[in-house]
């Protein structure tokens, strides 16, 4: 007789331990090509019932793609896929979905204007008679909430959640389908620790009922709570399978790009001046966040470090003008500045690159090269009219020098993997030529290599003379980048250390309101 595990969720019977160890999905061959690019090249993979399979590689090495197809939305070119026993192809999301394959993309696939239980049974709404019956729905969305711990109402826009809550009703969505196999997509790129600890116990209760998981992620740490198997895609090729606890996360980070954990971050070469780019004094937003008071030098790396809500992105983004000051000061090279949109930022040289790149940050229906000049279309017009061979040189030469990979500067930048997609909004800041950039959150959902680059990048910017600034949630991340950090908690700045003096108990410390060392 099954048991029920504590999400409510069949365990795997005594009589199902076999089947615990077959496999519910084997890929072999695997081969996708788009213009231009090999996206697959003869991959093979197996997925068994009961495991958490991680597959990881750099932005770019194929994982998404192989997701997509596994899931229906692409046609491989080559190879067979067969699923509980048969070989198949399938040609839509939905037939996926019927044969008991669903996935959790790393991008949010919801409708923002619509209520978070039309979006969990969106097309699957319980009927009575030709209509929707409403009180069941959401019931049943009641019930979705419930079992992954998300306190929110059925009835509320989805537009209205934050990213985080946003990413939890993704999950939800997927889970009320009762798939055998689910695929997770960056499923913590969002979440919080509390969240992601409480995801870990429903992907373990799910394991535990048989349910097979294929799992991307770029935060090879956490894996270790949950994976069985990981398998490295590297260019598009299958470079290994193990078992995850034969492999060290320094291993499967050499096979991903050629380079140890220990080369994670580049050696800084930018030393800051006593030069104040920008003050800022007695910022204050009613009931976000207030007094707030830093300086930025030039040729500085400042961290901005805090828990969520902290008021680290809201204090960017009311400098940038996207959100209005109630009150304070800025100061850019001793001189008060009123800065009441972002338009009048961009003018004074500053640029803030959004946590949110997809939504505030590009342009994702159009090419690399009307995103990277979009800043500042003045550079590329002339007479009223624009260049396109001005706009195209400017774009290869950013694409060139942030290494961005892709087989044209005309490619879509949906089609981009998220490391090559925060390169070109660093693109479009670079060419606006600002002196002071706000990094939100720029290592995000993207992989070793590229972080390695951004990093790089960012320091060289400093190295020039512009001040930066990191707001990070990684606290090794902005132990390795910065020069001092400032700590944030509920809506102020608790103290500013120098980096290299400090510690992740430290900044903890300051972060959770203490306010003596």
């Amino acid at each position: 007789m099954s048991m029920a595990t504590s999400h409510g969720l069949p365990a795997l019977a005594a009589g199902d331990l076999n089947r615990g160890r077959q496999e519910i999905l084997r890929l072999e061959g695997i081969g996708k090509r788009f213009p231009g690019v090999i996206a697959l090249d003869g991959i093979n993979l197996d997925l068994r019932y009961g495991e958490v399979h991680a597959v990881c590689g750099e932005n770019g090495a194929g994982k998404s793609t192989l997701m997509k197809i596994i899931s229906g939305q692409y046609r491989p070119d080559s190879g067979t896929i067969h699923y509980l026993g048969e070989q198949v192809q399938f040609v839509s999301i939905s037939g996926a979905q019927a044969a008991g394959i669903a996935i959790i993309h790393q991008e949010l696939n919801l409708v923002p204007h619509l209520s978070v239980a039309e979006n969990l049974f969106l097309a699957r709404e319980p009927k009575r008679g030709p209509f929707v019956d409403k009180r069941k729905l959401n019931d049943d969305a009641k019930r979705c909430l419930a079992r992954i711990g998300l306190n929110v109402a059925p009835s509320v826009l989805v537009g209205t959640l934050s990213i985080a809550q946003q990413q939890m009703v993704e999950i939800a969505k997927a889970l009320s389908l009762d798939a055998q196999v689910l695929i997770m997509d960056e499923p913590t790129s969002s979440l919080t620790e509390s969240e992601t600890i409480y995801l870990f116990r429903i992907i373990k209760d799910l394991r535990d009922a048989g349910v097979a998981i294929l799992y991307i992620s770029h935060r090879l740490d956490e894996m270790q709570q949950i994976v069985d198997r990981v398998t490295v895609l590297r260019d598009g090729r299958h470079i290994s399978t193990d078992d995850f606890a034969s492999i060290s996360v320094n291993d499967i980070v050499a096979r991903m790009v050629g380079r140890s954990l220990a080369e994670a971050y580049p050696v800084r070469q930018s030393i800051p001046t006593n030069e104040i780019l920008l003050g800022a004094r007695e910022l204050r937003r009613s009931g976000v966040f207030g007094p707030v008071s830093f300086d930025l030098h030039k040729g500085e790396i400042l961290g901005f470090a805090g828990l969520m809500g902290a008021g680290r992105t809201e204090v960017a983004r009311a400098i940038f003008g996207a959100d209005k000051l109630d009150g304070g000061t800025i100061t850019l090279r001793g001189e008060a500045v009123s800065i009441r949109s972002p338009r009048e930022a961009i003018r004074h040289s500053i640029a803030y690159l959004s946590e949110d790149r997809k939504k505030e940050g590009l342009a994702l229906a159009m090419p690399i090269a009307f995103n990277i000049t979009l800043a500042n279309v003045a550079g590329i017009a002339s007479s009223g009219f624009l260049r396109f061979k001005e706009e195209a040189r400017v774009a290869q030469k950013y694409v060139t020098d942030l290494a961005i990979r892709t087989p044209s500067i005309y490619q879509i930048v949906r089609n981009l993997s998220g490391g090559n997609q925060q390169k070109v909004v660093i693109g479009k800041w670079l060419y606006r030529r600002s002196n002071i950039l706000f990094f939100d959150e720029p290592t995000r959902g993207i992989d070793v290599g590229a972080k390695f680059a951004i990093y790089g990048l960012m320091d060289r910017l400093a190295a020039e003379g512009v001040g930066v600034v990191l707001i990070s949630s990684d606290l090794p991340e902005l132990l390795s980048m910065t020069d001092r950090i400032a700590v944030f908690h509920e809506g102020r700045v608790t103290a500013i250390l120098e980096t290299k003096s400090t510690s992740q108990g430290e900044i903890m410390h300051y972060a959770s309101g203490c306010i003596h060392a």
